[in-house]
């Protein structure tokens, strides 16, 4: 690995601020009370023997034995296992041609805290028709049940991602790396002390998360076990949320932080964020932006339903506020996904009500529904996350736009 180097130009940021040690200091008392607190009695929070194999020589042998380990760890949430299976393995997708030309370009993504590879389907297929050679990995933890991320450390996190991009740079002569959420930190942190990579694709990146108190989780993963424990029923998505994941994404924060510190990003990045985000702070994500990503081929894309507040000329708004289509905003996650994708798409088999609402009755008509980020409500509206991007088709143009 390759240290990009050093800049005097930001201070280099510690593990805990002075305020945030005297904070620290103040909750300690109340952490120790709540250390007695439980996990609840249900599979789906218990762990696997350990996590599954990621080193393997071959990117197949890799998918192969990652879906024989899903097969016979995960809890499964339907009667179609193999839908699950293959909606959270890794897979790759190659460009269709008439010839034996191998692609020169490829990609690797790297999905979120809790998610899946298949958060990745739509851009992977959009790009391999392209001509790339697309590739979407599994996090260790991930895939089978939500205890399994209490069975990774960092480091098993940042090994896989740097052994998946040695993969990829067998088979083709230039890599971009992408990421979503948590993934968007780690292939951040990897390309900014790599300069072979040649570029990002980043969306909704969790380099600036909404939270004062994340400072806490390496801490509090010693003294309870769950932030949240929520019902699962989403077969892409972990619902629940361990305190120990807490301490992993509070780590890839710390890398991605420390790496931009040490020198801007000077090659081409796109990131695109929705401005109504409840999981990251999107507007310290464009200052984040403007100063340490560098390169005038960068672009940044703003969901919002007004102009973002930027005198950058390669930050890009697009508005979010689409009541023809019942959407009053975007989401954290709606920025990757395809109106037609199969599960999260418009006419999509799952639909994601729970939006904290709880003071509102769920229609019985689910058409009725309004979409939104996660919280946002009107009066008489109920809504539900939005989990598709209106604006898929010139994500991918963007994407062309950015990488050529």
């Amino acid at each position: 690995m390759v240290n990009s180097g050093t800049s005097t130009s930001s201070p280099k940021r510690t593990l805990f601020s002075p305020n945030q040690r005297t904070t620290l200091l103040a909750l300690i008392p109340a952490l120790f009370l709540a250390a007695c607190a439980f996990p609840p009695e249900n599979a789906l929070y218990e762990k696997s023997p350990d996590i599954p194999p990621y080193m393997q020589d071959e990117f197949a042998a890799y998918v192969s034995e990652t879906r024989e380990w899903i097969a016979t760890h995960r809890v499964f949430l339907t009667d179609d296992h193999d839908m699950e299976i293959t909606r959270n393995s890794p897979f790759e997708v190659r460009p269709k041609t008439t010839s034996n030309d191998q692609p020169t370009r490829g990609v690797l993504f790297v999905h979120g805290l809790g998610s899946s590879p298949w958060y990745f389907h739509d851009i992977a297929t959009e790009m391999a028709r392209n001509g790339w050679l697309a590739r979407s990995m599994l996090l260790p933890g991930h895939g089978t049940r939500p205890g399994d991320l209490n069975l990774p450390d960092y480091a098993d996190w940042t090994r896989s991602v740097a052994h998946q991009v040695a993969l990829l740079e067998r088979d083709v002569d230039e890599v971009w790396l992408g990421g979503f959420s948590t993934g968007g930190n780690l292939v951040t942190s990897y390309a900014a002390q790599n300069p072979e990579i040649a570029g990002l694709l980043v969306f909704s990146p969790g380099i600036e998360p909404d939270s004062d108190l994340l400072f806490l989780a390496p801490l509090v993963q010693y003294l309870w076990n769950w932030v949240d424990v929520d019902p699962e029923d989403n077969v892409i998505n972990y619902q629940s949320l361990s305190t120990k994941a807490s301490a992993l994404y509070y780590h890839s924060v710390s890398e991605a932080r420390e790496s931009l510190d040490a020198a801007p990003f000077d090659r081409p990045a796109l990131i695109a964020i929705s401005a109504d985000d409840s999981v990251l702070d999107p507007l310290e994500t464009l200052r984040t932006f403007e100063t340490d990503f560098t390169h005038p081929s960068s672009h940044l894309i703003w969901y919002d339903d007004a102009p973002a507040p930027s005198s950058d000329p390669r930050v890009e708004t697009l508005n979010s506020n689409l009541p023809d289509q019942q959407i009053s905003n975007f989401s954290h996650l709606s920025v990757l996904f395809s109106p037609e994708n199969p599960y999260y798409g418009v006419k999509g088999s799952f639909v994601f009500v729970e939006n904290g609402q709880e003071h509102m009755a769920l229609p019985n008509d689910l058409s009725t529904i309004w979409r939104s980020g996660w919280g946002y409500s009107e009066p008489g509206k109920y809504h539900g996350r939005l989990t598709w991007n209106p604006y898929f088709d010139e994500l991918i143009e963007t994407i062309q736009d950015v990488t050529n």
